[in-house]
């Protein structure tokens, strides 16, 4: 059976980078990718949909040791896709995917310090055993197979085509079509101006609004220190302003609710006009940051409403029809084609089975360690990113910390690590957020807790000290040797 140091799940934004971050700190250390797609890029790779983009600014969703070279800050998926699969190349750890596998069960053994994966490979469902002394699970939180779609009375009922946007047709034809969009998140701003420009009409039905901010798509600074300075200095400096300014914009946001509120509503009645029902359509009814805030680059969803090429219906759904939607108000939607953004399923560890020495984890019982580890679980990390910041910017800081990790176990002789709960510290949710995907999750969902290190504090800031710098024999991780029995937990 093949062994390697460190066995790495997912090959995409995070994978990438973590096998990357492995190759640059710990040279020494064999590894492996294992993904269970046949490509580079996960989210990058599997959304499809039109005008697919990110959601945060390209210097913070992009790598800490690669710049973002694109014009644009907000870019589009095929770029950011690019961009993973060159940087993978440039680190060789492309040559260290194996693809097709599709991870089931992980059993760790504390007798010999090793976790078995069993995965299954290809179609066939090929049976494949691998063992690794420490696990990095870069697979995301939410399901590859699919996206969540309600139970919508007489969904069957209706004669057109019904598309959800995680599995889009990949010939699709929606020029002239009328188009129903349902849902109001980051994938419904984003699909209705990039499919307004050929269809007849786009119509985005939401149950109650989002707060929506328009942003420039280039960064004009940005591009101009990237003429003047060396690449990774601008980068830096770029990356940085934008980290602080992110973090500035939420503690408002926080701390003044109603002010920020109205500051970002007025923004959309200025982009919209004084004739738009903005506070119908534009005005949550949730504080800012109860949920993120959906990002349009260069106001296009403002620019396809007031062009008359889209429009917002805020109700609720009565029942299909075999023509389209019928509302709780009494209206209709006539669709040729209904689009259902209505959101991602969370899935810890890709739903794979996880046992320690014969037993098996509930991963809802335990709590998470610096946003990364499990309580009571050996030599394994999973790659978490922000709620209210670029999701690589805690993805790079993880992978920093199992580096050091990693190199503080070579230098004492230990074999196993383990953060040990403190069970005077109170458990909270894991996320704090009200978005309908992480409600519906949080009974499966490890636990936070109500001080640090087990609290998510979504502060890059104050991560990265922690992270970076902090110690790695703070009381909590507990280290041993092969020759060593466990403690009792």
């Amino acid at each position: 059976m093949e062994h390697f140091d460190v066995l790495i799940v997912g090959a995409g934004l995070s994978g990438i980078g973590a096998a990357c971050h492995l190759t640059r700190k710990c040279p020494g250390k064999s590894f492996l990718i294992l993904e269970s797609r046949d490509a580079i890029g996960g989210t990058w790779d599997l959304f499809r949909y039109p005008g697919v983009r990110s959601d945060s600014d390209m210097y913070t969703l992009g790598y800490s040791f690669r710049p973002w070279r694109g014009a644009k800050a907000i870019a589009d998926g095929p770029s950011i896709l690019s961009y993973v699969r060159e940087t993978a190349a440039d680190y060789g750890v492309d040559r260290k995917i194996r693809f097709r596998h599709h991870v089931k069960r992980l059993s760790w053994s504390s007798r010999d310090a090793v976790w078995t994966i069993e995965a299954e490979r290809g179609p066939e469902r090929e049976p494949v055993q691998l063992t690794c002394s420490f696990l990095f699970m870069c697979s995301g939180y939410y399901d590859y197979a699919g996206g969540y779609t309600p139970e919508f009375p007489g969904i069957e009922q209706f004669q057109g085509r019904l598309v959800h946007p995680q599995k889009w047709p990949e010939a699709l034809d929606y020029a002239g079509k009328r188009i129903v969009v349902i849902g109001s998140g980051a994938t419904a701003v984003t699909l209705v101006p990039a499919m307004a420009a050929e269809a007849a009409h786009v119509t985005m039905l939401q149950r109650s609004p989002t707060y929506v901010v328009s942003r420039p798509a280039e960064d004009q600074l940005a591009n101009r220190l990237r003429r003047y300075l060396p690449a990774k200095l601008a980068y830096g400096l770029i990356r940085w302003r934008n980290v602080m300014l992110q973090g500035y914009f939420f503690k408002m946001a926080r701390r003044k609710p109603e002010q920020f509120k109205q500051r970002v509503i007025g923004l959309v009645r200025h982009h919209l006009g004084p004739g738009y029902d903005v506070a119908t359509h534009f005005t949550p009814r949730y504080n800012p940051w109860d949920q993120r805030l959906c990002l349009v680059p260069d106001s296009d969803l403002f620019r396809a409403l007031n062009a008359g090429r889209a429009s917002v219906v805020t109700d609720q759904i009565e029942s299909f029809t075999p023509t389209g939607i019928r509302l709780c108000s009494g209206a209709a939607l006539e669709a040729d084609i209904i689009v259902t953004a209505t959101g991602l399923k969370l899935q810890i560890l890709g739903g794979m089975e996880i046992a320690v020495d014969g037993t098996r984890v509930d991963l809802s019982k335990v709590m998470i360690y610096k946003g990364m580890m499990y309580s009571g679980v050996p030599n394994i990390a999973t790659a978490f990113g922000y709620t209210n910041a670029s999701w690589t910017l805690k993805c790079d800081l993880t992978s920093d910390y199992v580096c050091r990790l990693l190199n503080y176990m070579d230098r004492h002789g230990y074999a196993k690590c383990r953060p040990v709960r403190d069970e005077t510290v109170a458990e909270e949710p894991f996320l704090d957020f009200t978005s309908g995907y992480v409600r519906r999750a949080l009974d499966r969902l490890p636990r936070q807790g109500s001080k640090a290190p087990w609290k998510l504090y979504q502060n890059y800031a104050r991560d990265l000290l922690a992270l970076r710098f902090g110690r790695l024999d703070d009381g909590t991780m507990e280290f041993s040797r092969l020759d060593q029995p466990k403690a009792a937990a």
